[in-house]
């Protein structure tokens, strides 16, 4: 007579699941020129056929709808896949440029000021009256 909790124990190895991580699915990518060959396949195809052919491929009816739409609008380069994700806003270069570019005149400013500041002080050490333009008098 055996234990209940070893009866128990050897079910639970046998149920357990396998702990294998498997490798993540990656998006299918079909080029501009499988697209063109399977439209032609599929149109060629009789009734019935066109099943077996997309079968065969592993691909959807709606991937046929979509790349006919697309090649009816003329966008041949719309049946090469495009890159998925957020698109660069054109407008963000400039930005950082100008942001970049104004933080390098703050900086010549604050020198300037200080070289200003400087002179300005040398003036009344020696007793230099100075006009507007920076010219001793």
């Amino acid at each position: 007579m055996s234990h209940p909790s070893e009866v128990s124990a050897s079910a639970t190895s046998q149920e357990r699941p396998d702990s294998e991580v498997l490798p993540k699915a990656e998006r299918r990518r079909f080029t501009a020129e499988y697209k063109l060959r399977i439209l032609q396949e599929a149109e060629q195809c009789a009734n019935g056929e066109r099943g077996a052919l997309l079968r065969r491929e592993g691909l959807y009816s709606s991937h046929l709808s979509k790349w006919r739409r697309q090649r009816e609008a003329g966008q041949m380069n719309g049946l090469a896949p495009r890159q998925r994700g957020p698109k660069p806003d054109p407008q963000a270069a400039e930005l950082a440029q100008l942001r970049r570019d104004n933080e390098r005149l703050k900086r010549k400013l604050q020198q300037a000021e200080v070289i200003i500041d400087a002179q300005k002080k040398l003036a009344q050490l020696f007793d230099v009256t100075l006009d507007e333009n920076g010219n001793p008098t």
